[in-house]
């Protein structure tokens, strides 16, 4: 990081307006004091570092050539954006960044005009922009969408369904490739630069356009000749013949981070009558802070650290994290049943398949940001003997829906389900929310659903899914660490359907999924304070119900309450369902269902999260008190009734 003895120009930028005030030989300065911001905000909120820093320079030099916000600008993946906030008015609260009441840690429409489109899932700008081009060209407005797409984005295939549809844009659409981990070309130093710059100029450009014209006058053969020499000779210097391919002008690849390049490079973009365009810019993630450039993962996410060391502040210990739980429990398998693989699309750490990596590389798969080829993928594998585990975020999972109904759930397929980041994620938000698998997942034919309760009950689930075969398993579990309960040194082997019962009462009986079961546990505490004799019940299964156990349960109680970290149409609404069809409502039993609420809840902490969702104990002793109060009111009822 330089520093300037220079008023600080960070100080006059706000918005980029501002930034458009200044003189180009003063953007250096102002790039190196928005990465110092950056650095110090992140430092004291934590968060997605590393890819930010990536983007400092192309930031300032965006909003420096595009007329944003006119020209809507999408960030993809949405954690890039930490330097965009900063310059689009959003700097003096910075450091609300993740924080409760605070700024989204990705882009989000409600909170700045200068984010026009919520991106915290991948792969999704260049769609995003091509439809505010085409919606600009159709209304005969002047301004772009511009979409950039890094950070391992490009390895999804909606990216490329995009560009594939993109032609029609013309010069309203440009894509910038944030190349941010060499993956596919290195700049060349001043080559490169001097040869980008050319071939986006206008006066290329033009000549360009002539001689295509001159060339169309002549044979198709010939001219079809001259066109791919032209191309191919671009593309051999300069790597971009897919893009080309796919309907493409290529420029690059540049110097992410010189601005002597990027801006003379971006205007000729803008000025250009060609398109749709894409920008090859190579970036260093970490760019510019020391520990961040020489950290494996780049800090790429990163909890609050001291700015000057780059030490982060680590937590206080304590039990494992679910994900690790997993993968131990995995490799552990694995080491006696060679059929055992696993698959993550882009999140070995996140899902624990790095542990399991170490020990069977080669049988983990990280196929990239692909969830749908990674479901369809493990379907291939089980349709051949193998038993795969198909680790992917609940959130991530939805986006490959239409696989697990089609490829595994009708075929019937034993591909395992590793759920993980079930519930409420606590900083990352609506976004990244575990909320909906119980429901899409339970509503299938053919599904097993399993909610563990505790660390102890995930290595259980895991070897229980590892044994079934008869057809398609899921299991979830949250994200962070365990309840401390102790491991178990040999796994249990599950009974499909069948839940436990962890507390025998008369009056209550609070039938838990996942784990809320400890909150269950302090409600039923409170509950027997009050005299209230209360049940307290692990159901494991959200599919197949354990009936029998239900059957009981609301047969020999007075309330009924279901507790799951999950949406309506969830847990709750199959215990209804059966009862219903069972005639157990017929009785006058009161049953009272608690899920998530039908809303997306913002980023928070967990614990506030929770209470705000009303599934910590409290709320669970509430909903009991309240289903008494009124199951009393209605017998008082029903007696006055009797007695007229």
């Amino acid at each position: 990081m330089n520093s300037h003895p220079e008023t600080p120009l960070l100080d006059t930028v706000d918005i980029p307006a501002d930034l458009r005030k200044l003189e180009p030989g003063q953007l250096r300065q102002l790039a190196d004091e928005l990465r110092t911001e950056m650095i110090s905000a992140v430092g004291t909120t934590g968060g997605h570092l590393g890819s930010g820093l990536g983007v400092v320079e192309l930031t300032v030099a965006i909003h420096y050539v595009f007329d944003t916000p006119t020209d809507k600008l999408v960030w993809d993946v949405g954690h890039q954006a930490y330097p965009h906030k900063i310059i689009t008015g959003r700097r003096d609260r910075i450091r609300t960044l993740r924080q409760g009441g605070g700024l989204s840690g990705f882009t989000k429409r409600s909170e700045s005009e200068y984010d026009p489109f919520g991106a915290a899932h991948s792969s999704t700008s260049i769609s995003a922009a091509l439809g505010f081009a085409m919606a600009n060209k159709l209304q005969d407005r002047p301004a772009r969408g511009i979409a950039v797409i890094g950070d391992g984005a490009m390895s999804a295939g909606m990216a490329y369904e995009a560009m594939n549809n993109a032609e029609q844009a013309g010069n309203r659409l440009v894509v910038i490739l944030n190349d941010n981990d060499m993956s596919i070309a290195p700049p060349v130093g001043g080559l490169s630069a001097y040869l980008a710059r050319m071939v986006s100029s206008s006066e290329y450009l033009g000549l360009r356009s002539l001689a295509s014209k001159l060339a169309k006058k002549l044979s198709r053969r010939v001219h079809h000749g001259l066109e791919k020499a032209e191309e191919y000779t671009r593309g051999m210097v300069t790597g971009g013949t897919l893009f080309e391919e796919l309907g493409f002008y290529y420029v690059g690849p540049i110097d992410g981070h010189n601005l002597d390049h990027l801006v003379p490079v971006l205007e000729n973009v803008r000025d250009s009558e060609q398109g749709p365009i894409l920008v090859h810019v190579v970036t260093k993630k970490g760019k510019g802070y020391a520990p961040a450039e020489n950290s494996a993962d780049k800090y790429h996410g990163v909890q609050k650290f001291d700015v000057i060391t780059g030490e982060q502040k680590k937590s206080a210990g304590g039990p494992p994290a679910y994900q690790n739980v997993f993968g131990d429990t995995l490799t552990k398998l694995a080491d006696t049943d060679p059929r055992i693989c696993a698959i993550t699309a882009a999140m070995p750490s996140g899902t624990g398949v790095d542990r399991f990596a170490k020990a069977h590389p080669a049988k983990a798969f990280d196929v990239g940001i692909a969830e749908q080829h990674a479901v369809t993928f493990a379907a291939g594998l089980a349709a051949e003997g193998m038993r795969p585990f198909c680790a992917i975020y609940s959130t991530f999972l939805q986006r490959a829906f239409d696989q697990v109904v089609h490829d595994v759930a009708i075929q019937n397929l034993p591909v395992r389900f590793a759920i993980d980041r079930a519930g409420l994620v606590g900083a990352d938000g609506c976004t990244h929310a575990g909320s909906f698998d119980v429901t899409y997942l339970a509503t299938l034919p053919n599904m097993v659903v399993m909610a563990a309760a505790d660390e102890a009950e995930l290595v259980h689930m895991t070897y229980t899914a590892a044994q079934y075969d008869a057809g398609p398993i899921a299991f979830r579990y949250p994200r962070g660490n365990g309840t401390g309960v102790d491991l178990p040194e040999t796994p249990q082997l599950l009974e499909i359907g069948k839940g436990r019962v962890v507390r025998e009462g008369s009056k209550v009986a609070i039938l838990s999924l996942g784990t809320r079961l400890a909150e269950a546990m302090k409600a039923a505490d409170a509950l027997e304070a009050k005299g209230l004799s209360t049940t307290v019940a692990d159901l494991r299964f959200a599919k197949p119900l354990d009936t029998d156990l239900i059957d009981r349960l609301m047969r020999t109680h007075e309330v009924v309450v279901t507790v799951e970290e999950a949406a309506i149409g969830g847990l709750g609404a199959h215990v209804l369902t059966h009862a219903s069809d069972a005639g157990l409502l017929d009785a006058g039993l009161k049953i009272r269902t608690m899920r998530l609420p039908d809303l997306f809840q913002d980023h928070d902490d967990p614990a506030k999260q929770y209470d705000e969702a009303g599934l910590n104990a409290p709320q669970i002793v509430d909903c009991v008190l309240k289903a008494l109060r009124h199951n009393s009111a209605g017998t008082d009822q029903r007696v006055e009734e009797a007695r007229a």
